[in-house]
């Protein structure tokens, strides 16, 4: 395959995205990473486009005439962050979405997955989360991806184009060690012996699916010509407690647990349903909690170890 017929995937280069690259470069496709740093793997079937996606230049670097399609990854993804910063949160999660489409409709790119959040439906209490539930986001973040979605279904509509959006859970896994979400702030308190802050009772339950399992579902659904809304989590639902004592469990570390208030926008469950994902492009995940923090844990265990 030529590079004309590669599948741009943007955010390439971030946990996520280096486990989408792999998936799809073990289905055989070629691939154009284009995110703030070099892709880190040598593979000869994926090109680096190295840059902010706020550089017309770049993006236009990166998105070739007869692209195969794009995979939209590249985000602002902490709800505190947006809380903090929405002015910035609406640019890059919104105008740069819409750029991309753009973009993508000029230059005849047929197909454009974004990777959204169940955070677009807002607060629903320990109801089950499902596709055609009404979009009702309590924070900048979830607002801008109900928009960003919306913006991918007016492209659809409009110039043709099979588009799809995959609300992600919460993701987990290997390549954390930057980031500042739940999970890695775990493994970092586990590594200094540390205790842990927990939001509320610590009751509020949440769905933690593993990168592995999100790239095996995103690459099933590009195979299978998805288009449409689909939810990729593991389908499982734990307390952040238990959460917590799987955590001691992989890393043998006390973790003593301090309550604190809620932050606003906290959601008091997250609990999916993926049986359209399923159903539709044969979505599987195998990963359980404890195998999936163990891949982290191998990770931050050498620091331990020093």
């Amino acid at each position: 395959m030529g590079v004309t017929e590669s599948v741009v995937v943007t955010g390439g280069s971030g946990f996520i995205g280096r486990a989408v690259v792999r998936a799809l470069r073990a289905a055989g496709l070629p691939v154009v990473v284009v995110d703030r740093t070099a892709f880190p793997a040598r593979d000869p079937g994926v090109r680096s486009v190295v840059g902010d996606l706020a550089d017309p230049e770049i993006r236009s670097t990166a998105v070739a005439e007869g692209s195969a399609g794009i995979v939209h990854l590249a985000a602002i993804t902490s709800v505190l962050r947006s809380i903090d910063h929405p002015a910035e949160t609406f640019h890059t999660n919104v105008v740069l979405t819409h750029e991309l489409l753009e973009l993508a409709r000029r230059r005849n790119v047929p197909r454009f997955f974004l990777a959204s959040t169940n955070a677009v439906v807002g607060d629903i209490g320990q109801d089950v989360i499902r596709e055609d539930v009404p979009l009702y986001p309590l924070t900048p973040y979830g607002a801008t991806k109900a928009a960003a979605e919306a913006l991918l279904w007016g492209y659809g509509g409009a110039y043709g184009m099979s588009n799809a959006v995959l609300r992600f859970t919460n993701v987990y896994g290997p390549g954390m060690e930057a980031k500042d979400s739940f999970v890695p702030r775990l493994m970092r308190a586990a590594i200094a012996d540390e205790g842990v802050e927990v939001y509320g009772d610590g009751k509020q339950r949440r769905d933690l699916v593993h990168c592995a399992d999100v790239a095996a579902g995103l690459v099933q659904a590009w195979r299978h010509g998805f288009t449409g809304t689909a939810i990729l989590g593991s389908g499982r639902s734990n307390t952040v407690l238990e959460i917590i004592d799987a955590v001691r469990e992989v890393t043998a570390a006390p973790l003593p647990v301090r309550h604190v208030p809620a932050k606003s926008g906290e959601m008091p469950a997250v609990i999916v349903d993926i049986s359209r994902a399923r159903a539709e492009f044969g979505y599987r995940p195998t990963m359980t909690l404890v195998e999936g923090l163990a891949t982290v844990w191998a990770e931050f265990a050498p620091a331990k170890a020093d």
